[in-house]
């Protein structure tokens, strides 16, 4: 079978989107491909966001290609599946573009994976995954028989709804992927280094996965339907494929574990290479010499998760943290000695007193950690936030927090650019 998988030409006007707005390498895109081809099938990766094409110029490649079946995913890359834009808009606009030549259409992401009829309903594709899409889009391209594969939505004319979903999300075995090969071109232009502020980049970045999921559970995370058992990767192919990257000329990597945990193998195999990286962790799992073999390792970023500056406000947030705030205040400006920028996460709590915030920052920041102004908490669905302010999901759920961020939140971080618009708003862009 022919399959396409599409990574589209994302833009975030008007959205609530989170991440960072440069292209990344689009993993579970490069996975699907892997396992594909493993399989037999032929498969081709249009990746817009990267090559910056137009919907018009995807259109002409999938007519060129003539798939049997097309796969687009609703948000830019793994990495950002926990924190996606709400809005399916520019997913719709890409899949109206394509329909007349993608053969059989299937949506994955966090979208479908939450709210799998409303997915469906709003994209009008043949099938939804649900978690984790690179092994079920195989089992699809193999011609398995959809009606009783786990993991997928789908219409049915005898359910009362119209729509048939077959048990919840599906997490990948995710140990046993292969080293995966990109082609030297994207690598080429794969300028963008992800969370980096030291330098600017003299040469190509990448993005590369080292573990998949959390041991943790914070309740502002919305990994309950994907990436939510912690998984690490085979050393030796990890580090085939970093090697790989390495030898097309990449100079640094952003690894988007959910959270790097300390690992000497892996940082021991880090030294040897001459590479930098960038992570995003939890301090208080480091010990501090770990933390000084990380900067050895060549990490130049550490996104820190603190959350909160108080014992109270940690515990609301269910982050398990044993250290107090004056412990992770001390990791964080001993990791500074070591790693070029350091950055303090914070989230906007009613227990944490803006001016103690504010002094608390000030302090870090003479030791050179950046802590960001605290950001609005926003209830991803598929997070428990989301859970104990609306209950269960259902096909309203990205429209009501989107209603509930909007509605209690008046100013806006620092780490956000615009002014979001109402879901509605968005959506209708891409039926006009």
């Amino acid at each position: 079978m022919k399959v396409c998988l599409i990574n589209p030409h994302w833009t975030f006007d008007g959205s609530i989107y989170f991440g960072c707005r440069e292209p990344h390498l689009p993993l579970e895109l490069g996975y699907s491909k892997a396992l594909l081809e493993r399989e037999g099938h032929e498969a081709e990766i249009i990746d817009a966001h990267m090559d910056d094409l137009s919907h018009e110029d995807v259109r002409l490649r999938v007519e060129a290609f003539a798939p049997d079946m097309t796969v687009v995913t609703t948000a830019p890359t793994y990495l950002f599946w926990r924190c996606a834009p709400p809005e399916l808009r520019v997913p719709r606009e890409v899949i109206d573009t394509v329909r007349p030549h993608a053969g059989r259409l299937v949506a994955v992401g966090p979208h479908g994976s939450t709210t799998p009829r409303a997915a469906l309903g709003k994209l009008e594709v043949d099938e939804i995954v649900m978690g984790e899409c690179e092994e079920i889009v195989v089992k699809l391209a193999n011609g398995e028989d959809r009606a009783h594969m786990p993991g997928l939505a789908f219409r049915h004319e005898k359910m009362e709804s119209g729509i048939k979903v077959n048990g919840g999300p599906q997490a990948a075995t995710f140990t046993d992927l292969p080293a995966l090969e990109w082609p030297d071109a994207w690598v080429k232009r794969h300028r963008h280094h992800h969370h980096r502020f030291d330098r600017e980049p003299n040469a190509p970045g990448a993005e590369v996965e080292a573990s998949r999921g959390c041991p943790f559970s914070c309740s502002f995370c919305a990994k309950e339907n994907f990436r939510d058992k912690y998984r690490k990767r085979d050393l030796p192919t990890l580090m085939a494929e970093i090697d790989r990257l390495i030898a097309q000329g990449v100079e640094y990597l952003y690894f988007v574990d959910e959270i790097f945990l300390p690992d000497k193998p892996l940082l021991d195999a880090l030294v040897e290479r001459d590479v930098e990286f960038g992570i995003q962790t939890r301090l208080d799992l480091w010990k501090f010499p770990m933390i000084e073999l990380l900067g050895k390792a060549g990490c130049v970023s550490i996104e820190a998760g603190v959350e909160s500056i108080t014992p109270e406000g940690r515990a609301m947030l269910d982050k398990n943290c044993k250290l107090g705030t004056d412990e992770l205040t001390e990791r964080l400006i001993h990791a500074k000695k070591f790693v070029p920028f350091v950055q303090a996460n914070l989230i906007e709590l009613p227990t944490d007193d803006p001016q103690q915030i504010a002094a608390w920052r000030e302090v870090v920041r003479e030791r050179g950690v950046w802590a960001n102004d605290p950001v609005p908490l926003f209830p991803y669905p598929g997070s428990p936030d989301y859970r104990k302010l609306f209950g269960r999901l259902d096909d309203q759920a990205w429209e009501r927090a989107m209603d509930y961020y909007l509605r209690e939140y008046v100013d806006f971080s620092d780490i956000q650019e615009d002014t979001p618009l109402p879901l509605a708003d968005l959506e209708r862009r891409a039926a006009e």
